[in-house]
């Protein structure tokens, strides 16, 4: 037993010794020292041995584990400082070789122009709200005065989400509109801008996700002129001194009168391109002084209080404020396009 304990010690010292990884030590560490190792194996024939001679092969078994386990702790300090020294000159940093340029995002054009429009309202006094995309009926039709049979009701023009076309995806911000004539002390100036949905064809100047920035003032003696004069102030802020507008005529259900806003179109300057469809303007938004049906049915006393609103395309605006000539690329997030600004 004992020459079978010697000839363990020899082959286990030299493979310990030449032992080149981490993984493979411990392998020899189960194989000579674990519960079904080859120590362990000698010691299963103490049985055999005199009551004289176990002591004596018990404390060369224990001598022999310890040496080994001496000889594997030895071997396993220099395989991690060798992997030590293997992975700091690896990663080792040459400080003369020049840094990389390290390239910084941006805001998208579509936000820049939004932290515009917030920006130029916020410094006339407004407040600007947030709202729920997923809307009921009762707030972004009933309450605008656009009643059932109403045209931008239709499941060809609104994502509804139940078959009783109550829940939908607001097709504009007006609801907050609504929310904020019935939850805010009078006079009110607020802006409500967000995405909103409308099942449009994709082109140049649609899509289906958009985003508005809509507002609103109540007050008392708020007339047209009112309405005229701040947004011609809004768009010369953002387009600069001397931006051409024009004012036509519409019908909306929520404002009478109405009318919808263009500016001259900045790809042709007037003359007519694929962009404004060949009309030299593009239409950025409708408005009008708040009906007043709308008024009552929100709790505001129609004889003493007058209001407008408006609805502005954010993305339209963006491709005014930075002369985009298809929205298509707003949304495509081509690097090549956003890099640009």
């Amino acid at each position: 037993m004992k020459a079978l304990m010697q000839e363990l010690r020899e082959n286990a010292v030299k493979s310990i010794t030449g032992a080149d990884s981490i993984e493979a030590l411990e392998a020899l560490r189960v194989k000579y020292l674990g519960k079904k190792g080859e120590l362990t194996a000698i010691l299963k024939q103490m049985g055999k041995l005199s009551a004289e001679e176990r002591p004596v092969m018990g404390q060369l078994a224990n001598q022999l584990r310890a040496e080994l386990e001496k000889n594997i702790e030895s071997a396993r300090a220099r395989l991690e400082a060798a992997a030590l020294e293997a992975k700091l000159e690896l990663e080792a940093v040459d400080v003369t070789i020049p840094g990389e340029d390290i390239r910084l995002g941006h805001k998208h054009p579509m936000y820049k122009a939004l932290d515009e429009i917030k920006d130029i309202f916020v410094g006339m006094g407004f407040t600007v709200l947030d709202g729920p995309e997923v809307e009921l009926a009762t707030y972004n039709f009933d309450k605008l005065n656009a009643e059932e049979g109403h045209p931008s009701r239709d499941w060809s023009d609104t994502f509804y989400f139940d078959t009783d076309s109550r829940v939908m995806l607001r097709s504009q911000t007006s609801p907050m509109q609504v929310r904020a004539m019935e939850t805010m002390e009078l006079p009110i100036r607020i802006i409500a801008p967000g995405r909103v949905y409308r099942k449009d064809e994709v082109d140049a100047t649609h899509s289906p996700m958009f985003h508005q920035v809509e507002g609103m003032v109540i007050d008392k003696g708020v007339t047209m002129a009112d309405l005229k004069g701040t947004l011609n102030a809004v768009m010369e802020e953002l387009f600069g001194k001397g931006t051409v507008t024009r004012f036509r005529p519409h019908h909306f259900p929520f404002t009478e009168p109405s009318c919808e806003m263009d500016v001259q179109c900045h790809k042709c300057g007037g003359k007519g391109c694929p962009t404004c469809k060949g009309e030299g303007w593009i239409e950025v938004l409708g408005a009008g002084m708040i009906h007043p049906r709308v008024l009552e049915m929100s709790g505001i006393d129609s004889e003493e209080y007058t209001g407008w609103a408006f609805g502005m395309g954010l993305e339209r605006l963006a491709m005014r404020r930075f002369k985009i000539s298809d929205l298509r690329l707003i949304f495509e997030n081509d690097v090549r396009f956003l890099e640009q600004f």
